[in-house]
């Protein structure tokens, strides 16, 4: 399927994308970054039809590189969602630079969204880069997933640690989806924190794309 603009005119885009001056640990906030974002935002487009005409939600937006992403390849509305209000100024700030006008912000807490949500099956495509879970939020990941499920009415498109692959195909079986791994990759993880002792750490990461059984 046509894409609306090229690979490399996306990568470029994304290249700008303001990231996190201070991030917060406890909300183990790390930018995705742009090379893996623009991958995985032309694949799903290309070969899935996931974004163009579509409403999508981006979960755990952090400073919104996959929220602008889906807007350049022609959503037709997204909703940028985080907690944390200092991450959303700064997803407001990129929304603004790249001129945006069908990004909308959303603060809410992923974990709490339930089948009684306002936000249930109203979105085509899900997209998310959860927290890993593997410092202050055990299972965190699952619950960003399980939300993400609960939002989508197609698919939902999400990155996990490559450890936790059978766990992830665990879950998405109890919440009745079928799972595909879109991408084996390498996330670089920069010395933001205190407790990083390499400048820059690669984490084993897989992109797996979720869509409900038939």
């Amino acid at each position: 399927m046509a894409t609306r603009i090229k690979k490399k005119q996306l990568d470029s885009a994304l290249e700008a994308v303001e990231v996190f001056e201070s991030p917060k640990i406890n909300l183990e906030q790390y930018a995705t970054p742009a090379n893996l974002a623009g991958i995985v935002l032309f694949n799903i487009q290309s070969m899935f039809d996931d974004l163009e005409g579509k409403m999508v939600a981006d979960l755990g937006c952090g400073c919104g590189i996959l929220s602008i992403g889906s807007s350049l390849l022609g959503a037709e509305c997204v909703f940028s969602m985080d907690i944390d209000r200092d991450a959303l100024d700064i997803c407001r700030k990129n929304i603004s630079e790249f001129e945006l006008n069908n990004i909308d912000i959303v603060q809410l807490d992923v974990t709490q969204i339930d089948t009684n949500s306002k936000w249930c099956k109203l979105f085509d495509t899900v997209i998310l880069n959860p927290p890993f879970g593997t410092k202050n939020n055990p299972g965190i990941d699952m619950a960003f997933l399980k939300a993400a499920c609960l939002l989508s009415k197609n698919a939902v498109v999400s990155f996990h640690k490559r450890a936790t692959f059978e766990h992830v195909e665990k879950i998405a079986k109890q919440l009745g989806m079928n799972v595909d791994r879109l991408a084996k990759m390498k996330f670089d993880v920069p010395n933001m924190y205190r407790h990083h002792k390499l400048v820059m750490k690669q984490i084993d990461v897989d992109c797996f794309r979720f869509t409900p059984n038939k």
